[in-house]
Order: C-alpha cells, then sequence, then structure tokens
C-alpha cells in the first residue's frame, strides 16, 4: 500500500530558508519589529492594569522597554482615572507602530 503525499506550499513572505526576494526579508523584518514593539507595550499595559509587582525584575524590564517605546506619547492623555491613562498613553504607540509597521512592510513588500 503506496501513499503519495503532496507537498504544502511554503508562503515565501515566512520562509525561514532564506528564500524571497530581498524585499520580502525586508518586509518581514519591518513587520516583526512593529509587532515586538506593540507586544512589550501592550504586555506593560496588561501587567499595570493587573497590578503586577513593580519591584519584579521582569516587569520593571518590560516597564524600561515601554518606556523607551512610548516616550513621545506617554503624558498625552492625562486622566484621572490611572489605569485609563496609561492603557490610551501605551496604547496610541502601540496601534501607531503596528499601523505603521505593517503599511512600510506592506509597501517594501511589493518592491
Amino acid at each position: 500500500m503506496s501513499h503519495s503525499f503532496e507537498p504544502v506550499p511554503v508562503d515565501d513572505r515566512y520562509s525561514r530558508s532564506g528564500g524571497g526576494t530581498p524585499a520580502q526579508r525586508t518586509a518581514l523584518i519591518v513587520h516583526t519589529i512593529a509587532d515586538i514593539a506593540a507586544a512589550f507595550l501592550g504586555l506593560w499595559i496588561l501587567l499595570y492594569l493587573l497590578e503586577a509587582n513593580q519591584a519584579n525584575v521582569f516587569v520593571q524590564f518590560v516597564k524600561s522597554v515601554a518606556d523607551s517605546l512610548a516616550w513621545w506619547a506617554r503624558d498625552i492623555f492625562t486622566m484621572d482615572t490611572e489605569g485609563l491613562r496609561v492603557a490610551l498613553n501605551y496604547g496610541l504607540p502601540a496601534a501607531i507602530y503596528l499601523l505603521v509597521g505593517h503599511l512600510i512592510a506592506g509597501r517594501v513588500r511589493r518592491l
């Protein structure tokens, strides 16, 4: 009894073998950097809202990375509700990084 399997097509944009054009690889790098930046900002919002121990080394690391990424937007919103203020001041940069990063990656991918 013989089975024949057809190979599954691989999307070159996400191939780990180094395939794809230089533009596709560059687009993937830009896309990934934007996602990582937004993930750090989102993680800090989550840790803050869940009242994570701010003396913890991991929490301090996430906060310092988020502060570095959101330095330009930290005081745009000045609400009395601290949780909402943190969510907006760190959420806005996360959304912008995702939007701009994915738009740039899409443009580069078409080159």
